[in-house]
């Protein structure tokens, strides 16, 4: 008797450190609605792995509003990203299917190409919050502040973000960094074919930004340009 009261305590703490620990992470979504963030989750963890090498590494990011960002950069990453972004609740359930079951023949037979299947809003969750680390754990924490945000934020605020936050090279966060660094131009400025290709390298930025301009990716960017004007932005 002793021992199972001594389990239901220690259930029970373990319950509550739960919520609390849920109830924090909403607060911050809550917070992240109407301020910006100078850094995320990912930002830290790709940080603290470059200064590894060099203790003296820094992050480019500089944040721009959202109207200072090119609607063809916009409708790049959506095309790229997430076709249904606008109209989505937060979770494309059809996509995670399609991705695991891909993944498990791509395990199968010893291969290491994964896909994610996640969207624009759950990709934010991840770099805010949570790490590049792939787990079940992780990827269920994902889903839950997905909702969070989804349920608190405007789609063109989650777009603001995602934009501002997601990683476009070895050390470079953001669209504003990302212009300056592979264009030499602002994010406001970026055409169609340089939107295209940036929206390209989101699957891989820390590749891409090592190897310059591959077969493939120029293969992906011109996929991408044509889809741009078929997808809906905020």
């Amino acid at each position: 008797m002793v021992l199972l009261r001594l389990l239901k305590t220690v259930l029970l703490a373990g319950m509550m450190l739960v919520v609390l620990y849920q109830a924090g992470v909403f607060v911050l979504v809550l917070w992240y609605g109407f301020y910006n963030p100078s850094s995320t989750a990912v930002m830290q963890q790709t940080l603290r792995e470059l200064r590894r090498e060099n203790p003296d590494a820094q992050l480019q990011h500089q944040w721009v509003p959202y109207d200072q960002i090119s609607t063809h950069l916009k409708r790049a990453v959506v095309a790229s990203e997430d076709a249904n972004f606008v109209k989505h609740s937060g979770v494309e359930w059809a996509d995670i299917r399609r991705a695991w079951e891909y993944n498990r023949r791509q395990a199968a037979s010893g291969r290491n190409a994964m896909r994610g299947g996640s969207t624009i809003t759950q990709q934010l969750a991840k770099n805010l919050f949570l790490s590049n680390d792939r787990s079940y754990v992780r990827k269920g924490q994902e889903l839950i502040i997905t909702y969070m945000i989804e349920l608190t934020m405007s789609k063109q605020r989650i777009l603001e973000l995602y934009l501002n936050s997601a990683q476009w090279g070895e050390s470079v966060f953001g669209a504003q960094a990302a212009a300056r660094h592979y264009f030499k131009v602002d994010a406001s400025r970026l055409g169609p074919s340089q939107s295209a290709r940036l929206a390209s390298m989101l699957p891989r930025p820390a590749y891409y930004d090592r190897k310059g301009v591959t077969r493939y990716l120029q293969s992906r960017t011109a996929t991408i340009q044509q889809r741009m004007r078929l997808v809906e932005v905020p």
